[in-house]
């Protein structure tokens, strides 16, 4: 029984990284920054009494910090998640989260398991870089799904606003307020930073290619192309509302299509490691008469790698791009 014990004992040191990561978020920064709250965060600082220029440059800051520093090490492994959630935390601030982390983990292996000192100092740095990758693409995923709905309505918006007569500019303003976060803080962005003289074009490129969305990316060209050539901006604005509503509803589409083969994928990936789970329950000793055999661990290398193989391929055959 010790193994499964021991296998347990990691799974919640795990659960525990993440909620400990979680809770310093919110205590340092509050529920208004949570994706949960759904509050436009820079009309909310605006209405607190902090300067227009203030938060642009601190929202701007947040927005930027986590591209400039991928050269810094073991952080580029989640400096694009980080971007894309715009995690209030500070590079720094996050690489000591997940020292501290770490430290948790290795308390928590040394009081619940008898393991060889530097495998607990594996697992510890393993829990706590993992654990805060995982709480991370959590947040970037979730606010990616939420930018992907709201474009289209926003968009939308902008061609209402348009065809009564207001400029562009101003349609970006009434989106940034009219909108929930995370597009409303991300067009209030856009929208001061076109008051102080950057051209909207560039603004609307730069937001594509720091959130990586090929929408925004459209409504960036478009818009580009209009400022050259002119033409009916209200018009090009509507037909590519209609093609981003068009590719979210094939998008949907064939996520249904393949939720059968991803739901088959992780089930078969995941059954193995439930069986040896409940053998080792049922009956610890199960394995001890091949323990010393000189294929026993040669077998357990194969079958690992070939559960990962296993993962990787049913993740590619499900994922079709849209």
């Amino acid at each position: 029984m010790q193994l499964p014990v021991e296998a347990l004992i990691y799974v919640v040191i795990f659960v525990a990284v993440l909620c400990l990561v979680e809770g310093i978020y919110l205590v340092a920064f509050g529920k208004s920054i949570s994706l949960n709250s759904r509050v436009n965060r820079r009309l909310d600082m605006l209405e607190k009494g902090v300067g227009r220029e203030q938060v642009l440059e601190q929202l701007r800051k947040e927005m930027q910090q986590h591209m400039k520093t991928q050269s810094i090490p073991l952080y580029s492994l989640l400096a694009d998640k980080a971007q894309k959630a715009a995690i209030a935390f500070t590079p720094r601030q996050l690489i000591l989260i997940m020292v501290l982390v770490s430290a948790f983990a290795f308390v928590g292996l040394s009081i619940g398991t008898a393991t060889d000192m530097a495998l607990r100092v594996a697992l510890s740095a393993a829990i706590g870089v993992g654990g805060v990758y995982a709480w991370v693409n959590n947040k970037a995923k979730k606010r990616m799904g939420l930018l992907e709905e709201q474009l289209p309505d926003a968009v939308e918006l902008m061609v209402r606003s348009l065809r009564v007569g207001n400029p562009f500019v101003s349609s970006i303003q009434i989106v940034a307020s009219e909108v929930q976060d995370p597009l409303g803080t991300e067009f209030g962005v856009i929208a001061d930073e076109c008051a102080y003289g950057r051209d909207i074009g560039e603004a609307l490129k730069d937001l594509a290619e720091r959130l990586d969305m090929q929408d925004l990316r459209f409504l960036a060209v478009a818009v580009g192309i209009q400022q050259q050539s002119g033409g009916n901006l209200a018009e090009i604005l509507a037909g590519l509302a209609q093609v981003i509503r068009a590719r979210f509803r094939l998008f949907r589409r064939v996520k249904a299509i393949t939720a059968e083969a991803q739901w088959s994928g992780k089930f078969l990936s995941g059954f193995p490691l439930f069986c040896l789970i409940f053998i080792l329950v049922k009956d610890p000793g199960y394995y001890d008469e091949v323990l010393d055999h000189e294929y026993f661990i040669p077998a357990c290398f194969f079958v690992g790698i070939m559960l990962t193989l296993n993962i990787f391929v049913m993740k590619v055959l499900t994922n079709i791009k849209v």
